[in-house]
């Protein structure tokens, strides 16, 4: 299972990774494996400032139906339009391809919060 060392994660197993004033934020390779084949995202927020915590879309599984949360405040400026057609990218890609947002920061503070690799790790072999 990659738990890539650069990013930033969250309980509830989203990454984020950092770009300038901008993040992308996607699910991670734990938390694909566990959902299974994902068969539909829907993210309905694009254009909406949101808080950290708040739903931000939906993924489908064969398994389940899960919300997304924001791993930190911003504007959800892009939904990854390539899992329209390919939700699988997802389970193939989960940190590259499978991306599912692009946020603008709000408060650059709160992405210190989140755990990193090593905290994350342990969170899901416990």
């Amino acid at each position: 299972m990659k738990i890539p060392e650069q990013l930033k994660y969250t309980k509830d197993h989203e990454w984020l990774k950092v770009d300038g004033e901008f993040a992308y934020v996607g699910v991670t390779d734990y938390a694909q494996n566990e959902l299974g084949d994902v068969v539909f995202v829907e993210v309905e927020t694009e254009g909406e400032t949101l808080d950290k915590g708040e739903a931000f879309g939906t993924i489908e599984a064969v398994k389940t139906v899960s919300d997304l949360f924001m791993p930190i405040g911003g504007k959800v400026e892009e939904f990854n339009s390539e899992l329209e057609d390919n939700p699988e990218l997802i389970n193939h890609d989960p940190y590259g391809k499978g991306w599912i947002i692009k946020l603008k920061i709000s408060n650059p503070d709160e992405v210190d919060e989140l755990l990193d690799d090593a905290q994350y790790k342990e969170i899901i072999e416990s």
